[in-house]
C-alpha cells in the first residue's frame, strides 16, 4: 500500500536532508587534516561520543527489524542487550586503557603488535567487507520505509539515501559524523518514544484490552531454555550476545574510533556506559512496539494490507496508514536519521581502515598530509557506492535482520578471535596464523553454507543456530592457536 504525505511531512524530510548537508559543509572548515577526519582531533564530549556509539547500535535494523522480529516471533533478542553489561565492564577494563595509553586510531595496529602483520592485514581486510554488508542492511531498510510514502521504487529510495550520506560524511569527517549523529539520537528517542504510546493507547484502551492477543501467544518470551544449538534458543542469544557485543565494543573500529575521539581515558569509559545504558532500555521498547502491532492487527478489526508478507513490513505500515500528518513526517525522519548515524559512521572508519592498516602501511609510508585526505575523501565515495550498490542486492531478503546476523558471523568471527589472542598474548608464527584464520574460515564457510543439503550428504549438514556461527568460527581459531602456542613453548 502506497502511503500520503502532507505537505508538513515533505517539509520535515526536505528541511532534514539541507540540514545534514549544511553541517556537512559546516565541519568541512575544521577538518583540514586526517587526524581531524578521523578522530576530530580527540576534542569530542564523552555524551556526545555515547549518543555516536549508541546510534552505531540502533540503526534501521532497530528500527524496523526489531519490531519486526518481535512481530514474527517474541522477546529473544532482548538478551542480547542484556549480556553488553559484563561486556562493557570487561572493555573499559582492559581495553580501553590500553587504546587509550597508545593512542590508537586505527584499532587494527593493535594486532601488527601483539601477532604480527599479517593478523592485521586479514582484520582490516574483514573489516572492510563488513562495512559494506552493514550499510546495505541499514540502506534497504531505511529505504523499505520511504518507499511507503513516495513515488519511487525502493531502488531509487536507496540511491538517494545514500547520495546524502556520502556528501555529509565526506565534508565533515569524525566531527560531522558525531554530531549529526547527536541530532539524529535525539530525533530517533522522540520518535520511538511516540509510537510507543501511542500504541499503547490504542492496545490497552477499554473494553477490548487488544494486549491480551500478544499475552494469549507467549509473545513476551525470552525464547526456550532447552540445551540446544539448533533454535534460537536462550542459550544461543547468550553466546551470540556475548561475542557480538565483545567484538562491537572491543574489535570493531566503528565503535572503538568513537570512543576514541574523547580528550582522556575516563571519559572514554563513560561514553561508553553512557551508549549501552540508553541501548539497552531502547532496545525493550523497540520490542514493545512489535509485541503491541501484533496485538493491533490480531483484534479489533485492524487488518494488515493484502501485500503485508513479513515482519520487516509491519511497522512501516503502521507509520503509513495510522499516524496523523506531521507526526509521519517526524517519525520517517527518525527512521532515517538512525540509518544514515551508522552509515556515515561506517563509510568514515572504513576509509579510516584503507588509509593506516593498508595504504599508509604497506604502499605510502610517507604519504604527505594533503594526498592523506584526497585518499579518505575518495575512499569515503568509493565505499559508499559499494555500501549502496549492496543494499539493491537486499531487496529479495525474508528477514533483514537474519540476514545481518550471518553477516556479522562470517565477517566478525575470525577477527574477534585475533583480538582475544592478542588481549592473551598468544604468539603465533605467520603460517600458523594463517592456517588457525583458515580453520576458521573453514568453519565458518560451513556453518553458513552447509544448509538443506540432499539426503546423501546429510552427515556433512550444519544444524547450529544460524547466529552462532560467527562464534564458533571464533571458538575454532582459538582453539588452533593455542595449540600451536602450546606446541612452541614446548
Amino acid at each position: 500500500m502506497q502511503g500520503n504525505l502532507d505537505a508538513v511531512d515533505v517539509c520535515i524530510l526536505l528541511l532534514y536532508g539541507a540540514v545534514l548537508v549544511a553541517m556537512g559543509l559546516y565541519y568541512k572548515r575544521k577538518c583540514r587534516t586526517s587526524e581531524q577526519f578521523m578522530v576530530a582531533d580527540r576534542s569530542i564530549p564523552a555524551w556526545a561520543a555515547g549518543l555516536a556509539v549508541m546510534s552505531a547500535y540502533t540503526s534501521s535494523i532497530s528500527y524496523i527489524a526489531t519490531p519486526g522480529k518481535a512481530f514474527d516471533s517474541n522477546w529473544h533478542p532482548i538478551i542480547f542487550s542484556l549480556c553488553i553489561l559484563p561486556v562493557v565492564w570487561l572493555v573499559c577494563r582492559y581495553a580501553v586503557p590500553y587504546y587509550r595509553r597508545t593512542r590508537v586510531i586505527s584499532v587494527y595496529s593493535f594486532l601488527e603488535d601483539r601477532l604480527g602483520s599479517w593478523g592485521r592485514v586479514y582484520a582490516a581486510l574483514a573489516f572492510v567487507l563488513y562495512m559494506i554488508g552493514r550499510v546495505a542492511v541499514i540502506l534497504y531498510l531505511a529505504s523499505l520505509l520511504l518507499s511507503t510514502f513516495v513515488p519511487l521504487n525502493i531502488a531509487a529510495v536507496i540511491m538517494v539515501i545514500g547520495l546524502i550520506t556520502i556528501i555529509y560524511t565526506l565534508l565533515g569527517g569524525m566531527e560531522a559524523v558525531i554530531w549529526t549523529d547527536v541530532m539524529q539520537s535525539i530525533v530517533m528517542i522522540a520518535g520511538i518514544a511516540f509510537c510507543a504510546v501511542s500504541l499503547s493507547v490504542d492496545v490497552f484502551s477499554k473494553p477490548d484490552y487488544l494486549i491480551q492477543a500478544a499475552f494469549d501467544e507467549n509473545k513476551f518470551s525470552f525464547g526456550s531454555w532447552d540445551l540446544s544449538l539448533s533454535s534460537r534458543t536462550i542459550w544461543v542469544m547468550i553466546i551470540y550476545g556475548i561475542t557480538e557485543n565483545l567484538r562491537n565494543l572491543l574489535a570493531d573500529q566503528n565503535y572503538v574510533q568513537k570512543y576514541c575521539s574523547v580528550p582522556t581515558e575516563r571519559e572514554a569509559k563513560r561514553s561508553v556506559w553512557i551508549a549501552m545504558l540508553i541501548y539497552i532500555p531502547l532496545t525493550a521498547v523497540f520490542l514493545y512496539i512489535g509485541t503491541a502491532l501484533f496485538a493491533f492487527y490480531s483484534e479489533g478489526g485492524h487488518e494488515l494490507g493484502a501485500g503485508i508478507t513479513k515482519g520487516d513490513q509491519v511497522f512501516p505500515y503502521f507509520i503509513a496508514t495510522q499516524l496523523p500528518a506531521g507526526l509521519k513526517g517526524l517519525i520517517i525522519a527518525a527512521i532515517i536519521a538512525a540509518a544514515m548515524s551508522t552509515v556515515d559512521s561506517a563509510l568514515n572508519c572504513s576509509a579510516t581502515v584503507l588509509l593506516l592498516d593498508l595504504y599508509k602501511r604497506y604502499l605510502r609510508p610517507n604519504i604527505e598530509e594533503r594526498a592523506s585526505m584526497a585518499f579518505l575523501r575518495l575512499t569515503t565515495v568509493v565505499w559508499g557506492i559499494l555500501g549502496t550498490g549492496a543494499a539493491l542486492l537486499m531487496i529479495r531478503a525474508k528477514s533483514t535482520l537474519d540476514i545481518w546476523w550471518q553477516i556479522s558471523g562470517i565477517f566478525g568471527g575470525a577477527f574477534l578471535g585475533l583480538f582475544l589472542l592478542s588481549f592473551l598474548r598468544v604468539r603465533l608464527r605467520l603460517w600458523q596464523g594463517v592456517v588457525s584464520i583458515g580453520v576458521s574460515l573453514i568453519v565458518i564457510s560451513w556453518g553458513t553454507f552447509a544448509r538443506d543439503l540432499p539426503d546423501s550428504w546429510q552427515w556433512a549438514q550444519c544444524n547450529l543456530e544460524e547466529i552462532i556461527v560467527g562464534a564458533v568460527g571464533t571458538a575454532a581459531l582459538m582453539a588452533v592457536a593455542c595449540l600451536f602456542a602450546l606446541i612452541n613453548r614446548k
